[in-house]
């Protein structure tokens, strides 16, 4: 599943500019937790997050107490930059992570679980076009089991291994599945299982492909 059969394409965006008053009442309007900021050509500068909200309405930190408070002062620099902040552009996170639409939804949920953020937005030719959520990969995680067959056998088993539809049985039950067939080498094999792991929706998969020839390759010493 590519990113632009997930994402939202009604995007609330927000300009350099707004207010954080005003980011506020977006991301309240709307139901969200995080906005991109773009520019006039719609290219992506940054993204405005509750959690930088947060940081407006906490306050900056103030100056530890002690004799050495001069000499060392524990404050974050960007932390205090954000409190003080009166725009997006101010209360931004930038550089922002972005994904393009043909993306796979697994490159997705890499990126939101390493990086510990919960969208991204969508980028085509630098301008922005999208957003893919964590709740958009949880739906796609519940997608129908004639639907994941039918995923696993255009993208996985004929787009991206190359095999003619008859190779490979595919059987999908509770998103549980079953591989029976043949290909050219163990190698294929085993890439067509990982594949077949990394289609969302996918709980489990048991393998019973048969292989022609081994390609490990041969010690030439």
């Amino acid at each position: 599943m590519r990113i632009r059969q997930l994402m939202t394409r009604d995007v609330a965006t927000v300009t350099p500019g707004t207010t954080l008053k005003e980011v506020a009442r977006v991301l309240t309007r709307r139901g969200i937790s995080g906005v991109p900021v773009v520019d006039a050509d719609g290219a992506v500068l940054g993204v405005v997050s509750e959690a930088d909200v947060l940081v407006k309405e906490r306050g900056p930190e103030g100056r530890p107490a002690g004799r050495f408070m001069w000499f060392t002062d524990g404050r974050d620099p960007a932390a205090d930059a954000k409190a003080a902040a009166r725009t997006a552009a101010e209360a931004m996170t930038s550089p922002a992570l972005t994904i393009g639409p043909e993306r796979p939804a697994s490159a997705a949920a890499r990126l939101m679980i390493e990086r510990g953020i919960n969208r991204l937005p969508v980028v085509k030719d630098g301008a922005l076009i999208g957003i893919v959520t964590r709740a958009d990969l949880v739906r796609a995680f519940t997608r129908p089991d004639a639907e994941l067959a039918r995923e696993i056998r255009a993208d996985v088993v004929e787009q991206a291994m190359w095999l003619s539809r008859d190779q490979i049985d595919i059987a999908v039950v509770d998103g549980e599945v079953a591989l029976a067939g043949s290909v050219e080498t163990r190698v294929d094999a085993e890439v067509l299982e990982l594949l077949t792991a990394r289609v969302p929706g996918v709980v489990a998969v048991s393998s019973r492909v048969r292989w022609r020839t081994d390609s490990e390759p041969a010690n030439d010493r």
